[in-house]
């Protein structure tokens, strides 16, 4: 099992929004995210807390992220390895060692914010948690999945 992990900023009229996502590498659902209006290792410890219990995970599950502050953080490496959590880090500079969450940030800028402007903090949480709670996990189809939506390829399994 695996999990990839990412932050992406959401710029609005109040400033930037950060935005952590944890995915499953096996549907490609998100299963944590976090929101905050400040780069802290919190939000990737929020997210993580968030998978985590969502998943509650048994067994080895690796968990993949960049080389940035937040994931590299000892509190954040301290949480996964409470939970039997492995992490693992991309080499340095190397964009193509997350190439799903960065695919990910990208399709959800595309899809969802191309053309727009949230004006507050509030519009674009409420507009990001219903992308990927309502939208992307459960109607928007992957070609890697067989083009089901993960949580149909989930409960498919």
């Amino acid at each position: 099992m695996a999990w990839a992990s990412d932050i992406t900023y959401i710029r609005t009229g109040e400033g930037w929004l950060y935005l952590a996502t944890v995915i499953d590498l096996y549907s490609r659902r998100i299963i944590g995210l976090s929101l905050s209006n400040r780069l802290k290792k919190q939000l990737v410890i929020d997210a993580s807390e968030m998978a985590i219990k969502q998943r509650r995970p048994t067994g080895k599950v690796i968990v993949h992220s960049d080389r940035g502050s937040q994931p590299a953080s000892h509190r954040y490496r301290e949480i996964l390895k409470n939970n039997d959590l492995v992490c693992s880090m991309s080499g340095k500079g190397c964009c193509y060692d997350n190439a799903v969450m960065e695919s990910f940030c990208h399709t959800l800028k595309t899809e969802l914010m191309q053309g727009k402007a949230f004006s507050s903090r509030e519009q674009a949480m409420n507009a990001l948690f219903d992308y990927i709670e309502v939208f992307y996990n459960r109607r928007r189809r992957h070609s890697t999945l067989g083009y089901q939506t993960p949580v149909h390829y989930e409960m498919a399994a």
